[in-house]
């Protein structure tokens, strides 16, 4: 007994002795961390590609736009596209004698561009009425203030479209209209019958309309002259005009109508030449960043192109050089600076932005920033393959004679 009790200990150890050279090995578990997740790669920007392929010279040309002298381009005008790389151009009376001299001017200014990454703003000043540049080729429009008196939404639009026409027609692409301003001052020497009333109301039913009139025909519509213009007693062209306000008082009647138009997505708005010193008591709306950014950007949510008004006009050449106010217009939030006069301006204006970025003044994220602002707008009215219509003048003529008989 004691025998096979023996045996029956030693069994089990001989035979897993047997066993332990033929058991494989144990296989060690990787350590589990899940799916490997493939990275995701960010949508593409064409507008960022378009920017990192632009030199710095490029950059900073878009953020002007300048005038002409004569009714032909001249070296200076050649200059400005060929070496200043200008973001556009604006026409005035002087630069127009007829429709076919001013086509031929505006689609030599787009030959000499087209080697250029980006088109130009071939812009003007056409309200109808007051301020019209246009009125040597067509028939005018009313004051804006016989649209305000009639109030009648389809009167509206068809005046924007018949401006849009015109211009279209000509080869320009951008206008700076409408004027929202408020004509609540009845001293004021500048805006008066340019504005479509003195109630907020009345000027952002009829500007609204008159915006999208404008948009149909593929011109972009600026308006102006934020944060208002109506209650000054001085012509900004000629001197600095104050307005004494508070910002609760503007955004009880002026900011009306802008407020209106940036929620209807407008994409340019012209700042002006008037000193707020409630808001600003150092410099004009122009070159404030508490008007600009604080109140325009911030308060209003306002995204699109900030312009200035001329920065040649007397409100800043009598107080401040044209490249420093330039300057100061850029860094207070502003995307475009307006040099409609002077053939030296524009490269006075170019150098001191050049400086500014090598000083640290204003980085090169902003200046980017405020580029890619302004190629989302030229491209969203797709200025390069933007087609002029081809219209009879007579048949515009009496379009526009038409529209008149009705505002009248």
């Amino acid at each position: 007994m004691r025998k096979y009790i023996l045996l029956m200990l030693v069994i089990p150890i001989l035979l897993s002795g047997c066993r332990k050279d033929k058991i494989p090995p144990t296989i060690e578990e990787p350590d589990v961390e899940g799916p490997t997740e493939i990275p995701i790669e960010p949508p593409r920007d064409p507008v960022k590609e378009i920017i990192n392929e632009m030199s710095l010279e490029e950059k900073i040309g878009q953020l002007l736009i300048v005038g002409i002298d004569g009714t032909e381009i001249d070296d200076f005008d050649k200059a400005n596209i060929i070496d200043n790389k200008v973001g556009g151009f604006i026409l005035f009376s002087r630069n127009i004698e007829n429709k076919s001299q001013v086509m031929n001017l505006l689609e030599s200014l787009r030959e000499l561009n087209k080697d250029n990454k980006l088109p130009l703003f071939l812009s003007v000043d056409e309200e109808g009425g007051l301020v019209s540049r246009v009125s040597k080729i067509y028939t005018n429009l009313p004051d804006a203030v016989n649209l305000g008196r009639k109030n009648d939404d389809e009167l509206s639009f068809k005046y924007g479209e018949n401006l849009g026409i015109k211009l279209n027609s000509l080869g320009f692409n951008l206008d700076f209209a409408p004027v929202l301003d408020i004509n609540s001052n009845p001293n004021n020497p500048v805006i008066g019958k340019r504005s479509y009333g003195n109630t907020a109301e009345v000027v952002s039913q009829v500007g609204m309309e008159v915006i999208e009139g404008i948009k149909t025909q593929k011109i972009i519509p600026v308006v102006k002259h934020f944060p208002g213009h109506g209650d000054t007693d001085t012509d900004s062209h000629l001197d600095l005009p104050r307005v004494d306000k508070s910002l609760n008082e503007l955004e009880s009647l002026e900011l009306i109508p802008f407020k209106k138009a940036i929620d209807n997505g407008i994409d340019m708005i012209m700042v002006a030449h008037i000193l707020f010193p409630q808001l600003d008591a150092d410099v004009p709306a122009t070159m404030s960043p508490v008007i600009i950014k604080e109140i325009l950007r911030d308060k209003l949510g306002y995204e699109g192109v900030v312009i200035s008004d001329d920065m040649t006009m007397g409100a800043i050449v009598n107080n401040y050089s044209i490249e420093e106010a330039a300057l100061k217009s850029l860094i207070s939030g502003g995307d475009i600076v307006l040099v409609c006069h002077g053939n030296q301006n524009p490269k006075l204006v170019i150098d001191r932005i050049k400086e500014a970025i090598d000083s640290g003044e204003i980085s090169m994220d902003e200046i980017d920033n405020k580029v890619y602002r302004i190629i989302k707008v030229k491209d969203k009215y797709n200025l390069i393959e933007n087609k002029m219509i081809d219209i009879d003048t007579d048949v515009l003529n009496n379009m526009t004679i038409e529209l008149n008989n009705k505002l009248k």
